[in-house]
Formats: structure tokens, C-alpha cells, sequence
């Protein structure tokens, strides 16, 4: 654009449009030879095929990014659509969990200097036990209570989650070291370029929906998990342990926050206590977009949200991006308000 902006200005006179046009008529007699004239218009017509081309690749750029950022939304999705799914209740203490594994695979690899794969590791056992210690302890004694109740020791368990970190990391922003040592691919002659952190992005989101959801239909498990989200007084009443797969559910969630926030973080490097917040409100709103309690329109719903997300930011607005997403949320909930996978609720008499 820029090449393209300065031919504009320095040789594009007002006679040179004229013949560009197809005007030559037009030309003052001296101004420009038709050689010139020529090969100005060939230079010209140059430019303007490749800041074409370059506007694809622009969107094929801001496409993928939006994938990747999809990909994380979509993993902390799929924590949101369980815990709700199953134990029927919002956690959302969850965005939290994810800045809580952030700050583990940080210190691991800058104090103690750890491998990230451990460091990652460390952070998913990390974040598996905190999930079922706040289900312990929070939720559990809440489990008959009204969904009120549950809500406010929810936001409860964030805010303290928020300020324990505040008081041991303390306020500054950390320069989070990117996991993904993975080199860009280069396509199209060096103009489309995609990084390591979304590729590797795509395919950890890809792997984990798929490995979710052969455990749910393959497992035992993943088949106690169906009938207690169906029914938790008759999958009681047929054996199963309601309480186990809970807090199953809860660790499953709780580990997958873990990486969706070191991907995160890899791919915008910068860490604080609040870290979490956002992204989890947006995961939410991908969940409810997708249709709650259900894994597939997890993934579908993340993958929207970050697109949307990011064609807002760089063709309408960076400030009004956010804005732009929950419009679309609330525009499909008014068209289809279970969501695009959601099932429709009936109530029971």
C-alpha cells in the first residue's frame, strides 16, 4: 500500500490519469511522451495486481490467526460445556484456573529454569488438582443449593483466585516465553506466512476435541459422564457415582484450561493476575454460541467467536472488536437460542 500510495503522488498527474482512462485527449501537449505514458501505466496496473494479491493474503493471514485464537477459546469452551453440561452449573472461576497455569509453566521456566514440556506438564497436574479442590470445597456443599448461590461462590472463587495471585506474582505484567519453538511455514512464495504457535494451536485444539470425544462415547467414563448430565437421580440410582464424575469432570476441564492458557500466552507473550478474565468470558460466550453441554458446538462456537473476532479488528474496528462478538452472540441467540448445536430443554413435569 505503501509503494502503491507514493506512485499516486509523485506520477500519477492529473494527465496521467486522463490517459489511463483511456483519455489522451485530455493531455496538455508537451506533458508526457506516450512511451512514458505506457510504461507508467504498466507499473501501475503492477502495483495494483499485487496489493491485490496482497490483500488475499492479508485475509488469508487474519483468517488463520483468527483459527488459532479460536483454538483456545474452544479448548477453555470445552471446560465451560462439561462442568455445565454435567453438574449444571457456570464455573466462572475457570478463566481464572487458566492464569493460574500460566504463572506455573512462567515460574517453572524462568526461576527454576525447567524444560517447557515439563513445565507444561507441571501446569496440567497443577491445574487438574485446583479444579478438584475448588469442586471440593466451593461447589459440593452447594450441589442442592439454587443456582444463584452457586453463581455468587463462583465469581467469589475467581476474585480470590485473582487476588491470591496478585499478593504471590504481585500487579506487573510479565513477558510470558512463548512454549512453541516450532519455525513459520512459508507459503506462496514467502507472502503468506504462519506461524509456530498457530499451527500448533490448530492441532492441539483439533487432537484434544477428538481425543474428548472418543473417551465420552468409548469409556466408561465418558459414559457415566452421559447419564449423569441426562439424569443424576436415575445414573445414581443405576450404580454410578455422581459425585466422582463431577469432580472428574471438573479435572478434565481444569487440565485442558492449563493448555489453552499456555497457547495463549505464547501467542500474545504478556501475563498478569487478569490474564484469564476475558478470554474466559469470551470461551463462555463461544460455548453458549456452539450450544452448551455439547462438545462439537464447543469446538464450532470457539472457532466462530475468534474468526469473527479477528476480521472485526482488522476491517471494522480494534476497539469495537469486542462488541462485534457479542452482537453476533446475541443475534444467533435470538434466531436459535439453545445455539448452533445446543438441544432444546424440556422441562420436566
Amino acid at each position: 500500500m505503501y509503494f502503491s500510495e507514493c506512485l499516486r503522488n509523485i506520477v500519477l498527474t492529473e494527465e496521467w490519469h486522463a490517459v489511463a482512462r483511456g483519455k489522451e485527449e485530455l493531455l496538455r501537449p508537451g506533458m508526457v511522451s506516450r512511451l512514458q505514458v505506457q510504461q507508467e501505466k504498466d507499473l501501475y496496473s503492477t502495483v495494483l495486481k499485487k496489493e491485490k494479491r496482497g490483500g488475499k493474503m492479508s485475509f488469508i493471514s487474519y483468517l488463520l490467526n483468527g483459527i488459532s485464537l479460536g483454538s483456545v477459546y474452544a479448548i477453555i469452551a470445552l471446560g465451560y460445556t462439561m462442568v455445565y453440561g454435567i453438574a449444571k452449573m457456570l464455573n466462572f472461576a475457570h478463566g481464572d484456573v487458566i492464569m493460574i497455569g500460566c504463572y506455573i509453566v512462567f515460574t517453572m521456566m524462568t526461576t527454576l529454569g525447567m524444560n517447557p514440556i515439563v513445565s507444561i506438564l507441571a501446569a496440567v497436574v497443577g491445574c487438574t488438582i485446583l479444579g478438584v479442590v475448588i469442586e471440593k470445597i466451593a461447589y459440593k456443599p452447594l450441589r442442592k443449593a439454587s443456582p444463584l448461590a452457586v453463581l455468587i461462590t463462583a465469581i467469589g472463587v475467581s476474585y480470590f483466585l485473582q487476588n491470591l495471585a496478585l499478593i504471590i506474582f504481585g500487579a506487573d505484567t510479565k513477558s510470558f516465553t512463548s512454549v512453541v519453538n516450532m519455525q513459520p511455514l512459508r507459503l506462496a512464495g514467502g507472502k503468506l506466512v504462519i506461524s509456530g504457535v498457530t499451527i500448533v494451536t490448530v492441532i492441539v485444539c483439533i487432537v484434544i476435541v477428538a481425543a474428548l470425544m472418543l473417551f465420552i462415547k468409548k469409556t466408561k467414563a465418558g459414559q457415566a459422564m452421559l447419564a449423569v448430565s441426562e439424569d443424576k437421580d436415575a445414573a445414581q440410582l443405576m450404580g454410578v457415582n455422581v459425585n466422582r464424575t463431577i469432580s472428574l469432570t471438573f479435572a478434565i476441564g481444569s487440565g485442558l484450561a492449563a493448555i489453552a492458557g499456555v497457547l495463549l500466552c505464547s501467542a500474545y507473550p504478556t501475563l498478569s493476575p487478569y490474564t484469564g478474565s476475558m478470554p474466559g468470558i469470551k470461551a463462555f460466550t463461544a460455548a453458549v454460541f456452539g450450544g452448551i453441554g455439547s462438545v462439537p458446538g464447543a469446538f464450532i462456537g470457539g472457532i466462530l467467536l475468534g474468526v469473527i473476532e479477528i476480521l472485526g479488528r482488522a476491517y471494522i474496528s480494534s476497539q469495537l472488536s469486542d462488541a462485534i462478538v457479542f452482537a453476533v452472540l446475541i443475534l444467533v441467540l435470538l434466531i436459535k437460542p439453545t445455539g448452533i448445536l445446543g438441544k432444546p430443554i424440556h422441562e420436566k413435569v
